[in-house]
């Protein structure tokens, strides 16, 4: 016997069906299915700052001319026919367990403002060299939006930039109540310590209720834009003091030594342990910003002494780490940087910006794994599939996470500014 509508209020107004809404009450009448949760819960952003080179890592091309293909040597990996950057051993023994792009391409040719592009999916409206950070004045960062959109979950921020901020991760017209809480130090080192978690000594949790109540009332009510601010700011420090479960999330000590060395004593690696351990605490965004990647001078030397092995570890053990912990699954790792590098080695032994091509590498999240998306040319200059573009790899990722990629939110000014600008689905990813 179905039961009528008015029973159903009835049931559920009772509480005779507990956990049950009124909206899902009437879905079950409906015999409408329950919506699917989204396949990621949480995001990784490894972001190589300064253009990590393509040609060099993750898309080879052993048959171009030396002053093309470089030094290094193409290896095999756990993938029949997928070959990478031999000084990338560990992340090819892991090719099962994620998937590389490479078509991404756009034609923003500059450190700032591809940053800005990247982390927007909007263009940017100043020159590239504005190295002021976050510079997203305007357009809410992709952290910003999944924050704003799916909210906390626990005491730990949702949306947290680490081991500093990111230069297109602001919150643009959403505001301070959306940015991201800045670690501002490098786990790597013996003397880590975030601030905002540790306590005033002397001070109990009466007094510092006493001091912000205090504060809140001597807070000039003229401008308004900054006192908002600064309240949410002194909030957000408040919460995290006063959270066990924040400061376990953040205390990046008491890991095992044998797991901060499969990471890697690196800023890349440490941060990369660390955002595990975030996503673990119920953070949604955790964006590591790893430079050092604008290579025009000397690249073969610094990648194979500095910069490859210290991603290779980063990210192998992240996704392994994962892995095992049962959150692979629902965790989305990407490592990308603003660019590529240009296809031919300059006169000075290195590679300059190219935004033209790049690699990008995903892992996690409901994405499908083992796959090569898309290809380049013989010099890997530019695809020869259909590109990928900004706006359809943050509609992926907005997609994976339950994020509605149709809302449009008005500036202050009255202007309507879509989540996504245009893009599509990287329907062979998911």
């Amino acid at each position: 016997m179905n039961p009528t509508r008015r029973r159903m209020l009835k049931i559920g107004a009772t509480g005779l069906i507990g956990g049950l809404s009124l909206p899902r009450l009437l879905q079950l009448q409906a015999g409408a299915p329950t919506p699917a949760p989204a396949a990621a819960q949480a995001c990784i952003f490894l972001f190589l700052e300064g253009g990590p080179s393509h040609i060099d890592m993750f898309d080879m091309k052993p048959d171009a001319p030396q002053e093309i293909r470089g030094p290094y040597k193409p290896v095999a990996t756990s993938v029949p026919g997928t070959r990478i950057c031999e000084h990338l051993p560990r992340i090819a023994k892991l090719a099962h367990k994620y998937t590389i792009l490479r078509s991404h391409s756009h034609n923003d040719n500059g450190h700032n403002t591809g940053y800005h592009y990247v982390m927007t999916g909007y263009k940017a409206d100043f020159p590239d060299g504005n190295s002021k950070a976050p510079n997203n004045h305007l357009f809410p960062s992709i952290g910003s939006i999944i924050s704003r959109e799916l909210g906390p979950k626990s005491p730990v921020p949702p949306y947290i930039n680490v081991p500093d901020v990111m230069a297109g991760g602001g919150p643009g017209f959403y505001g301070s109540k959306y940015a991201p809480f800045v670690i501002d130090a490098n786990p790597s080192q013996p003397d880590f310590e975030v601030r905002d978690l540790k306590p005033i000594e002397g001070i109990d949790a009466e007094r510092r209720e006493r001091r912000r109540k205090l504060l809140a009332a001597a807070e000039a009510p003229t401008a308004k834009g900054r006192q908002e601010s600064m309240e949410t700011y002194y909030r957000k420090a408040q919460e995290l003091i006063t959270s066990p479960a924040a400061r376990k999330a953040f205390d990046i000590a008491s890991e095992p030594a044998a797991l901060r060395e499969k990471y890697g004593y690196t800023s890349l690696g440490q941060c990369a342990l660390l955002a595990r351990r975030l996503v673990e605490g119920g953070c949604r965004f955790v964006g590591v910003d790893h430079s050092g990647w604008d290579h025009h001078f000397t690249i073969f030397p610094s990648l194979e002494k500095d910069m490859l092995p210290h991603v290779d570890r980063a990210f192998s053990a992240l996704v392994e780490d994962l892995d095992q912990r049962g959150l692979l699954d629902t965790t989305l790792v990407v490592l990308m940087g603003e660019m590529g590098r240009t296809p031919r080695v300059n006169k000075d032994a290195g590679r300059d910006h190219w935004s033209m091509a790049q690699s990008v590498v995903f892992a996690g999240g409901g994405t499908k794994p083992g796959q090569v998306i898309g290809a380049t040319d013989k010099q890997a200059g530019a695809p020869t599939t259909d590109p990928v573009g900004v706006p359809d790899l943050l509609r992926t990722i907005f997609h994976q996470m339950g994020v509605d990629t149709t809302k449009v939110y008005n500036t202050p000014q009255g202007r309507p500014v879509p989540i996504v600008d245009g893009g599509k689905l990287i329907k062979d990813l998911v």
